[in-house]
């Protein structure tokens, strides 16, 4: 005798213990299970209220198994371990996941939604440019593919958006270098191409005003997505400088990090807590190079897992659904502070 209604295929997954990929993985084709996993399924059946919405899923067929995903720079490690998760969760859906880059480049960008378009994809989880991107273009395809949006948020764009809490990243990292010394000056491309840093600078502000210290930003020239270079450049002149107006350094992202840490063991200069040391650097992201630095760079974590997780969980939910949620989403997970010997 059924116990209780069961709303949605993730709901069920919960109560019954089986994951949701493997729930769905069920649906579509219950061959593709193993029998011990198929027997607890068709149990839970029986035992709850719930039957997907077959209309749906009868629909999602006629489109291809394919789920596009597309990141701004592949050749960023952030992306990469992201996009390696996302693929591992479709593939164990049954899915199978198109990667696109779009090498920091509006025309690019838009000429992979048109092809994606064509490919007539279940649905696409999208890391759009951000402030580079043609957001009436990125409009045009979200109302005719299901689209999650991931990392870079444009309001209104997509049926959800799931990410990390810029905030949070900041907060820690200021809080935790302002009181164990001198308070954080933060460094920055001028022109980011990430709409991300900007809300990091402006966590940056808030929580400076917030602990009552004087802010500093530090900006180095450059533009696009070759943040090594860039900041090596503006690195090394702050250093040839000596413009840094104070001995604790907070770093937008990891990877300007790591390039300034290079540059400082070039010109001598030694980072990290000991009381030899001249400069206590700290970043954001947790870029999965960060931990193989010398010294190992302090920085706070994105939760790689959550948010893949939850983005790949939002867009089946959307697949099921025909296409459409019941209203727009944010999700934002926070990091986590990581101490290394960099600060």
């Amino acid at each position: 005798m059924p116990q209780s209604k069961i709303r949605n295929m993730e709901e069920f997954a919960a109560i019954s213990g089986i994951s949701r990929p493997t729930v769905s993985k069920y649906f579509h084709d219950p061959s593709s299970v193993r029998k011990s996993t198929r027997s607890r399924i068709e149990a839970a059946l029986e035992k709850y209220d719930y039957r997907p919405n077959i209309y749906a899923m009868n629909q999602n067929r006629k489109l291809t198994k394919n789920i596009g995903i597309v990141v701004p720079y592949l050749a960023d490690p952030f992306f990469a371990e992201i996009v390696r998760v996302i693929e591992g969760r479709c593939i164990e859906a049954g899915f199978t996941p198109s990667l696109f880059s779009s090498h920091g480049d509006q025309a690019h960008e838009n000429d992979i939604l048109d092809s994606l378009r064509s490919m007539k994809p279940a649905g696409v989880l999208l890391a759009p440019l951000g402030r580079q991107s043609d957001k009436s273009a990125i409009e045009t395809f979200c109302k005719y593919v299901p689209t999650v949006l991931f990392d870079s948020n444009i309001e209104g764009m997509g049926e959800a958006f799931v990410g990390s809490d810029n905030y949070s990243f900041v907060s820690q990292t200021v809080d935790y270098l302002s009181r164990t010394g001198e308070a954080p000056s933060f460094f920055e491309m001028k022109t980011p191409a990430n709409p991300n840093a900007n809300k990091r600078r402006l966590a940056y502000f808030s929580m400076m005003d917030r602990l009552g210290l004087e802010p500093h930003v530090v900006q180095v020239e450059g533009t696009g997505w070759r943040f090594e270079e860039i900041g090596r450049e503006g690195g090394l002149k702050v250093l040839a400088d000596k413009s840094l107006p104070t001995n604790s350094l907070l770093c937008s992202n990891d990877r300007l990090a790591i390039v300034f840490l290079a540059e400082c063991y070039e010109s001598g200069i030694r980072v990290g807590r000991g009381a030899d040391c001249q400069l206590r650097v700290a970043s954001h992201d947790d870029h999965p190079f960060s931990r193989f630095t010398c010294p190992s760079l302090t920085t706070a974590a994105h939760d790689y897992n959550a948010v893949s997780d939850y983005a790949v969980e939002t867009l089946f939910r959307l697949i099921e659904s025909g296409g459409h949620l019941d209203h727009r989403t944010e999700s934002l997970f926070e990091p986590r502070l990581i101490m290394r010997e960099s600060a």
